[in-house]
């Protein structure tokens, strides 16, 4: 029962590091729209969502083959060790 609590625990930290950045990334982003939608009293909703969107999105596309690396690597792991798993180790 090792081997899946530590595949576990490294599927929470994998799950972690690759939504972490992107969520701070769009709470920046939304926090900026916010205070410039307060400064200006603009209260468009598609002001607001627009420019979470094309950040996120360009942070999915920058960073996307390293977290589908990330997940790959996780995903031949869990294969490797799928044998210990059914046998209980």
């Amino acid at each position: 029962m090792e081997s899946l609590a530590g595949l576990m625990r490294e599927t929470l930290i994998l799950a972690a590091v690759l939504c972490v950045p992107v969520l701070v990334v769009a709470t920046g982003v939304g926090t900026a729209v916010a205070v410039l939608q307060a400064a200006t009293q603009i209260q468009e909703q598609t002001l607001a969502l627009l420019p979470k969107l094309l950040a996120v999105g360009t942070m999915i596309a920058f960073f996307g083959a390293f977290a589908l690396g990330l997940c790959s690597s996780l995903f031949t792991e869990v294969i490797a060790s799928l044998p210990q798993i059914v046998r209980g180790e």
